[in-house]
């Protein structure tokens, strides 16, 4: 598994991480949440980009429920948990 190391810093009154490029999320909008060591998991949210798109196709009749239900099954079901070093005992 890939570690890169990276840059945190102020943006207003909140805390920022820089995301490289290797690692960039294709949406705009994250939950975050700490796990019992400690580490932060940042878990990308479904981009609501595609809304329209699939409304307009519901209405043309190009896409049925099936194709519908797989697509939000497919959402829903969560990505497996990365494992990750921990660092802190390096430090």
């Amino acid at each position: 598994m890939e570690t890169l190391t990276t840059r945190v810093f102020n943006n207003g009154n909140s805390q920022a991480v820089r995301i490289p490029a290797e690692f960039r999320l294709d949406t705009d909008q994250v939950s975050i949440s700490r796990n019992e060591a400690g580490d932060l998991i940042i878990h990308p949210l479904g981009a609501k980009r595609g809304t329209a798109l699939m409304q307009a196709l519901q209405a043309l009749g190009e896409v049925d429920a099936g194709f519908v239900a797989a697509l939000e099954a497919d959402r829903e079901s969560p990505l497996p948990m990365q494992e990750r070093e921990d660092l802190r005992s390096t430090c």
